[in-house]
């Protein structure tokens, strides 16, 4: 089930999170992050405008998406979202990041986005696959500009009009 994240579901985001960073290429971070970090979410200004939702199974949080201004502050950009999404590790391959975008394209559509975009590392294949099987384009690439010590990869752009 996806609902709207609340901040008791801090935690299991940030343990989600942490799990792709320590598995490379799933996010340019290469320190794990702390649940304060995120807290910002859920201020109700923001929440209300770039809301963050969980996939819940048998009330454990195993997967959660999140709306991210794009280029905050730049008014012309307010009809576009970022957006990021993340699957525990051992749910992974079941389905649960395919729901996850499909529920992100109808939510675009309610939160009144006209583009949405997601960044990721060229490196990340199965996220590749994933936006492409749900029409998402290249919209840009930053070639090697990410370096894992000493191991570079590129940003990759990909965007959907909705």
């Amino acid at each position: 089930m996806i609902r709207r994240a609340n901040i008791l579901d801090l935690n299991a985001i940030n343990d989600i999170y942490n799990q792709a960073v320590a598995a490379e290429f799933e996010t340019a971070d290469m320190e794990p992050t702390v649940a304060g970090d995120r807290n910002a979410w859920f201020n109700p200004q923001y929440e209300k405008i770039f809301p963050v939702f969980v996939y819940e199974e048998d009330g454990k949080v195993v997967a959660w998406l999140s709306f991210k201004p794009y280029r905050p502050g730049r008014k012309a950009l307010r009809f576009t979202a970022e957006i990021s999404y993340y699957v525990h590790k051992d749910f992974k391959k079941l389905g649960l990041g395919s729901g996850l975008i499909k529920f992100a394209l109808e939510e675009a559509k309610t939160l009144k986005f006209k583009s949405l975009i997601a960044v990721v590392l060229d490196r990340n294949e199965l996220s590749i696959h994933l936006l492409k099987k749900f029409n998402f384009s290249p919209w840009g690439n930053l070639p090697a500009i990410a370096d894992f010590d000493g191991v570079e990869c590129g940003h990759l752009y990909y965007g959907i009009r909705v």
